[in-house]
């Protein structure tokens, strides 16, 4: 494998272990505080529960007392000036006595057995909002101009309407949304009341109007919401404001704690102080103090002691990449198994490896200057850069045990397409950005602030597994005979439909922490290539990949050449270009533990190819990672070819 100039082995970092039986008091004390804090948070959000749906139904209560005392004073003011201009009319010639009368007509005084069901309904209510507490009596409410009687029985009226609802027509109004409206609902009730009233003193001077006074009072009953179904809907919308809030804190609290699990520590704290409820909710202060504790204690680390390490398409059948065919040396030398692929995965899970991105440790500032950034993991936890090249699935690896395609399962979820012996396809986990989502979601802390690998794309073929390139809607005189043939079996080919297609599972890749870097559209050595050739590639790529990925700044150089041979790039035309075009990271191949270079102008990394060549030929090169003699496929056919043919 090609070297950098500046190939040299620096000292590993000392690992700091603790003792088991320390470590299992630790964990077991951490256990019993989590399982401490969860039985805390349980008994907080209950007692707020329930303190909020008493506030509610007091709340509600006081509402519907008072638009019954409304309208008991409209209905007097009204009913005082109809009897004033109407009293010969209306029977209402015995004084003021009469005309409270009427007043109490308009408010449901046939109480016999609704305290028991307004009780009930009531219970119904605080059952389907998990409260066994029951309510506060409500406070009493004076009528003005009633005898004591009389103001007793308006009392016992009112107070009965917002526990059980019995009606109004103002309760109407609030059903379907007209609350504006009460003048029509009195005037519908006032109706309703002179009916009754000429119907018990048989007063037939009037008789000609009765047809018309009992449509009057039909429509009036008609128009009557009973204020029974007030009460429970305002305790379940009251339970359901209260239940909305516990859900949106334990979300946010969950949220947070998946933030730290990734050592996210900033978010998290963040995440709670932005939120309302942070001032009164206990739960997010105390675990604020503990996510900045545990960063407090952190480690940081800079870009030059960070490892980086890539792969290419995994195998899946050994038996097919390893027949015996012109491929098969080339597959034994630059791949890696999925059975070794998830071994060392396993393995450097368990050593307290933690994946970080390129830009965790360095980014452009607002000046446009590059600046180093440090990491910050807990004590024995190891930061490295993971990345994959040539994930198109190339037509030269169709039938040779690999996965065929990067596809969205029903859950949203990225997986393989991979065609079995039988020429059936099915869908799973067969290569790097699969298994790696799936560990993950095993081992959140495997990803630093959700941070996963780095997918490097040529174009030449497609991305993903997508035929994405404009070769083969205008199949140029050059189409290689794959495309040809592949085309010719897929006579229902659509370019828009293959790039549509490929930016979703782009999209969601990027949701789920990877990033996309170029490996040059035609997978072209940018050591060797001319200006001219560099360019044109370069123009492939921007036109046919960057509108599917959103663009990067990223290039992991194809065959690991780089545009020098260590140096700075200072001056070098290729560079000079690239820089121009937007490419602000560089990687390479090169053997040694560490290579960084930085800049104003870019960051430069090494990369450390992790497959059968290295593994057979280098174990020691990889002894820091894991050990060889525990992932080594024992399927791969050995030796393993040199490179080169040397």
């Amino acid at each position: 494998m090609k070297k950098s100039d500046t190939e040299q082995e620096q000292p590993g970092l000392e690992e700091n272990k603790v003792p088991d039986s320390q470590s299992k008091r630790e964990l077991d004390r951490e256990l019993q505080e989590l399982a401490e804090n969860e039985r805390q948070e349980e008994i907080y959000y209950e007692e707020r529960r329930r303190e909020r749906h008493e506030r509610n139904l007091k709340r509600k209560k006081r509402q519907i007392r008072n638009r019954n005392l409304a309208l008991i004073i409209t209905a007097l003011a009204v009913l005082g000036g109809v009897g004033y201009f109407y009293r010969e009319q209306t029977g209402l010639k015995d004084g003021m006595e009469t005309l409270v009368a009427k007043v109490r007509d308009l408010v449901p005084d046939k109480n016999s057995g609704k305290e028991s069901k307004a009780a009930e309904e009531l219970a119904k209510a605080d059952q389907s909002t998990e409260n066994p507490e029951s309510t506060e009596p409500p406070e009493s409410t004076e009528k003005p101009d009633i005898n004591t009687e009389e103001a007793a029985d308006s009392s016992d009226s009112t107070d009965i309407q917002p526990e059980s609802g019995e009606g109004t027509a103002d309760d109407s109004d609030e059903t379907t949304g007209n609350t504006d409206d009460n003048s029509e609902d009195i005037a519908q009730d006032e109706s309703g009341n002179m009916s009754d009233e000429e119907k018990t003193e048989d007063n037939s001077s009037d008789s000609v109007n009765q047809p018309e006074q009992e449509a009057e009072q039909e429509a009036a009953q008609a128009a009557a919401i009973d204020l029974n179904g007030v009460m429970p809907q305002a305790a379940a919308a009251g339970a359901g404001i209260i239940r909305r809030q516990i859900r949106h804190e334990k979300k946010v609290l969950t949220t947070a704690k998946e933030k730290a699990a990734q050592y996210d520590y900033d978010g998290a704290i963040s995440l709670l102080q932005k939120d309302n409820a942070y001032v009164r909710n206990v739960h997010f202060q105390n675990a604020a103090e503990k996510f900045q504790k545990k960063k407090d204690k952190c480690v940081a680390w800079s870009p030059e002691q960070v490892t980086h390490i890539f792969y290419h398409s995994l195998i899946v059948d050994t038996s097919k990449a390893f027949d015996g065919d012109y491929k098969t040396d080339g597959y034994n030398q630059v791949m890696t198994t999925m059975d070794e692929f998830n071994k060392i995965t396993q393995i450097m899970y368990d050593e307290g490896y933690v994946m970080v991105n390129l830009y965790d440790l360095a980014d452009v500032d607002e000046n446009g200057k590059m600046q180093a950034k440090q990491v910050y993991l807990p004590k024995g936890k190891t930061p490295f850069v993971l990345s994959q090249d040539d994930v198109c699935y190339y037509h030269s690896q169709d039938g040779d045990g690999i996965a065929t395609k990067l596809v969205i399962d029903e859950e949203g979820k990225v997986r393989n397409e991979y065609v079995q012996d039988d020429g059936s396809t099915v869908v799973g986990d067969y290569d790097v950005v699969p298994l790696i989502d799936r560990f993950v979601e095993e081992h959140p802390d495997f990803a630093y602030h959700g941070h996963k690998g780095i997918v490097a794309l040529t174009g030449y073929n497609g991305i993903l597994g997508y035929r994405t390139d404009i070769s083969y809607q205008t199949r140029p005189d050059d189409l290689n005979d794959d495309k040809k043939a592949w085309l010719d079996a897929h006579l229902d080919f659509d370019l828009d439909t293959e790039r549509a297609e490929a930016k979703k599972v782009a999209d969601v890749m990027k949701a789920e922490g990877w990033t996309f870097a170029s490996h040059t559209w035609g997978h072209k050595n940018m050591s060797t290539v001319s200006m001219e050739r560099l360019e044109t590639d370069t123009q492939n790529f921007k036109e046919n990949i960057d509108p599917l990925i959103g663009g990067t700044d990223i290039i992991i150089f194809a065959f690991g050449a780089d545009i020098n041979n260590g140096g700075e790039y200072t001056g070098n035309e290729k560079f000079e270009y690239l820089k121009s075009q937007g490419y602000d990271y560089y990687c390479n191949v090169d053997s040694n533990k560490y290579f960084v270079q930085m800049t104003d102008e870019y960051f430069r990394m090494g990369r450390r190819n992790v497959d059968g060549y290295r593994m057979y030929y280098n174990p020691d090169m990889l002894a820091d990672l894991f050990d060889v003699s525990q992932v080594f496929d024992p399927s791969r056919p050995t030796p393993v070819p040199p490179m080169n043919g040397g």
